[in-house]
């Protein structure tokens, strides 16, 4: 085999510094990129040359780039490291916890924080030098040191009182949950060696293969059958950080091959409804959650709870509610419309799925009490009420969807009602 020749740096070996530096923030923003890519990145741009910064983009690109769901990490890593004159500047805007009732000049696009968060990441470590110049250098001081005390604090902290750091993590956190469910029993059978019930069909056919004789009985046990999980989400403006992460969830949900779920099917509503779940089967989760923010025009709107539960009843309920499907409505219940149509439509909801289950983020304060009219119509008419403010209540739900004996739920319920 013949020996690769000597690797000769560019002429510039802050160039090369920079290139290896870009390379490790790539691959702390989740890209899979080896030292073999870094000395190929180096050679191709010794051959292109650093002259124009389209063929510096794309040679890059060409090095470290072989997903399509990378693509836009990547665009947002180059911007800011190479390309935007104040890159420093607007990462720490994005790392510093966010102010409420302040509104950021600029949204951050789609994997525009991890991004940040990759550049950013290290203790003491001190900024690259850019080609566009810069004033001065600044030292960057960051604690990226995780304990399991930390994480134990993140699962019980709530989510609009996190920092960006902790927003970032929890969503980390989050991308490793799974939502198990049991198979519901049919009536229907399956070969099964270890079955309990007696196979007649099978154990006749056998028989007539053999001239009639009987030597084996053929046993059967019932077919499991999956149901879909259907989430009906909340983006109005009192629920606009607590959707965000449970997006972050259900993105993990939907593409965990192993949780049971026959289809898990996604819906947003504020003043109204949209289907966001095709969204939700891309790979990348900021593309995912972009691209259904995009679609989702009412976000941080304002909230028409019961017109959108019955545009759900009357245009997609029969599509995605059949084989036992389990409801999960993420909304805090502040709906200032006609509570008589809430409470029809939420009985409806209600008759057509297997279990309902109410995530309502107000349930954090111990002082909860269902004074409000939307929270009365629509609290008889639920199989479980539960708060969802945090990874921990997230957690709970695996047991809260495979319960089958409600009567505890149903009593508490009522109790609730009569004490508000």
């Amino acid at each position: 085999m013949a020996e690769l020749p000597p690797l000769e740096l560019p002429d510039n070996p802050r160039l090369t510094h920079n290139i290896t530096h870009f390379a490790r923030a790539l691959r702390k923003a989740g890209l899979p990129i080896g030292p073999g890519r870094v000395i190929d990145a180096i050679r191709a741009v010794e051959a292109a040359g650093f002259t124009d910064k389209s063929d510096f983009y794309w040679v890059l690109h060409a090095c470290f780039v072989n997903r399509p769901e990378h693509r836009r990490v990547f665009a947002q890593v180059f911007r800011l490291y190479w390309r935007d004159p104040r890159y420093m500047e607007h990462m720490m805007a994005m790392m510093l916890p966010a102010i409420r009732g302040v509104q950021e000049e600029r949204k951050a696009e789609a994997g525009e924080k991890r991004a940040a968060e990759a550049l950013l990441d290290g203790v003491e470590q001190e900024a690259p030098e850019r080609p566009e110049g810069g004033d001065e250098e600044v030292q960057i001081d960051i604690d990226a040191s995780m304990t399991m005390s930390r994480e134990e604090r993140l699962r019980t902290l709530d989510f609009e009182q996190m920092s960006t750091e902790e927003i970032a993590e929890a969503k980390r956190m989050l991308a490793r949950l799974t939502l198990p469910v049991k198979p519901i029993p049919t009536r229907r059978g399956m070969a099964s060696i270890q079955g309990r019930q007696l196979d007649w069909r099978r154990t006749l056919r056998a028989a007539m293969r053999q001239g009639g004789e009987l030597r084996k009985l053929q046993m059967k046990a019932p077919r499991p059958r999956w149901p879909n999980l259907v989430v009906l989400c909340d983006i109005s403006g009192s629920m606009s950080q607590y959707s965000r992460m449970v997006l972050h969830f259900l993105h993990a949900v939907a593409n965990h091959k192993g949780a049971g779920w026959a289809r898990v099917h996604a819906f947003t509503f504020g003043t109204r409804l949209t289907n966001i779940t095709r969204h939700l089967a891309t790979r990348d989760v900021d593309q995912a959650l972009a691209a259904a923010g995009a679609e989702a025009q009412d976000w941080e709107g304002g909230t028409r709870i019961g017109e959108c539960l019955h545009a759900f009843n009357r245009d997609w309920s029969r599509r995605v509610m059949g084989q036992g499907a389990v409801v999960l409505l993420i909304t805090d219940g502040l709906d200032r419309d006609d509570a008589d149509l809430l409470e029809k439509e939420i009985e409806r909801l209600h008759l057509s799925a297997r279990r309902l289950i109410w995530l309502n983020p107000l349930l954090r304060w111990d002082g909860f009490a269902p004074k409000a009219a939307g929270i009365r119509a629509m609290l008889p008419h639920v199989d479980s009420f539960r708060a969802g403010h945090s990874i921990a209540t997230l957690e709970e739900l695996a047991g809260a969807i495979s319960r089958t004996d409600d009567a505890g739920e149903k009593a508490r319920l009522m109790a609730m009602l009569a004490e508000g």
